[in-house]
């Protein structure tokens, strides 16, 4: 049993910055892209029957939800001390995470309330949606908006499919989605014929609420969301693969799994027919001051996820060579993207190649404290950036100027 005492030593251990373990997901449904950096051998390291590993969790607390055989911490990060047993990450907010996330945090939310990931295929996703909190919270889940950023880093091979289906064409009835979900059986049930596509960018980013349809494409997505598994797939084959209705279903309680009605009701109406889809939900890079005087400073932040209450997310590029002081308002994951060099006394590096089960020195987790006292980040390379993803929970004081109201 994890307590207090071993938490602070982590801690204090790595001045307030936790190093984590890597969190491999798979997923039966998907064929894996592989650039994730994990070892081509690796990829179906929970058993082709569970399918291939195609995504990587972040600073995760959340389980995943992967039916029956799921792992007992299947989707969890855990937190490896540099003396000492590891640990769940989950578990030591569980036990101290005033420590961890600051006391204000955790009386308001209780926890760590996001999931971070990388998402990685070959090609698209069928199309699906997330409960909203109405209907999630029926079978005692969150309802789960999301953000997408596509690092530059991890794309520099598209894959098959690198356009994403959004929403619904405008005009589209309630009955085209009836008679879609009707003829599941039939193999192309013919949704996407209702859907708009457009065009994946390295570099920028998409907000999609709950109750959206989104068959996402195949960039490896950086996906900060609320910490929960629910969704519901609406496309019956992709890529010549029979999707089940157990998919559409998943999260339904077991009087409504043939109710096409309730189904539909599930989806925003409006917001997936919004005829500026793109305006309203497509969000690009946004300096956190003048890029100027950034770069004098020695390095570039930007907002690549903003404008919800729920989560936001920055890119921070540290100059080769340079030394900062990064100061921000909340706790926050943190996943290297390209460089090397030191986060506060903790090396850091981009891996080339990963083997499941082993560590890597590309994740951290930064403390509240240690967050808004500012942490030290040097790049070590001559040449190289230092690139870092930072991922946010709920309500970052930070980007509330960001966010739609």
């Amino acid at each position: 049993m994890l307590n207090r005492n071993q938490v602070e030593a982590a801690i204090s251990a790595g001045d307030g910055v936790l190093r984590l373990q890597p969190s491999w997901v798979p997923r039966s449904f998907m064929i894996p892209g592989r650039r994730l950096k994990l070892h081509p051998d690796d990829l179906y390291a929970f058993g082709g029957h569970r399918g291939g590993i195609n995504e990587r969790w972040f600073s995760s607390t959340t389980s995943a939800s992967n039916g029956p055989e799921t792992t007992p911490d299947e989707g969890l990060s855990y937190v490896r001390p540099a003396a000492g047993d590891k640990f769940l990450l989950k578990e030591a907010v569980e036990t101290a995470g005033d420590l961890i996330l600051g006391a204000d945090v955790m009386q308001r939310e209780g926890g760590w309330n996001l999931l971070c990931k990388f998402f990685d295929n070959m090609g698209p996703i069928p199309h699906h949606m997330h409960q909203s909190d109405e209907f999630a919270e029926l079978i005692g889940q969150k309802g789960k908006p999301e953000a997408y950023y596509f690092p530059p880093q991890y794309n520099q091979i598209q894959n098959n499919f690198p356009h994403t289906y959004m929403g619904l064409e405008p005009g589209t009835t309630k009955d085209d989605i009836r008679n879609c979900l009707k003829n599941w059986n039939q193999g192309d049930n013919g949704i996407l014929a209702y859907a708009r596509a457009y065009r994946l960018v390295p570099g920028t980013g998409w907000q999609i609420d709950p109750g959206i349809l989104h068959a996402p494409g195949s960039l490896v997505t950086y996906e900060p969301q609320v910490n929960s598994d629910v969704f519901a797939m609406f496309q019956s084959e992709v890529e010549g693969r029979i999707v089940p209705w157990d998919l559409l279903v998943k999260d339904v309680k077991p009087e409504f799994i043939k109710d096409i009605d309730y189904l539909i009701s599930m989806l925003d109406w409006e917001a997936n027919i919004n005829p500026e889809f793109a305006k309203s939900n497509k969000t690009f890079p946004h300096p956190v001051k003048p890029v100027a005087e950034m770069e004098a400073e020695g390095y570039r932040e930007v907002w690549i996820t903003y404008g919800t209450k729920f989560y936001s997310a920055k890119e921070l590029t540290v100059l080769p060579g340079r030394t900062v002081t990064i100061k921000d308002a909340e706790a926050y994951g943190v996943i290297l993207t390209q460089g090397h060099g030191r986060l506060g006394k903790l090396t850091v590096s981009t891996p080339s190649m990963i083997r499941f089960g082993e560590m890597t020195e590309d994740e951290v987790f930064v403390t509240a404290a240690t967050a808004q006292a500012g942490l030290v980040i040097e790049n070590t390379s001559s040449s190289d950036p230092l690139v870092l993803l930072k991922h946010f929970g709920p309500a970052n004081p930070d980007a509330e100027p960001l966010r739609k109201k």
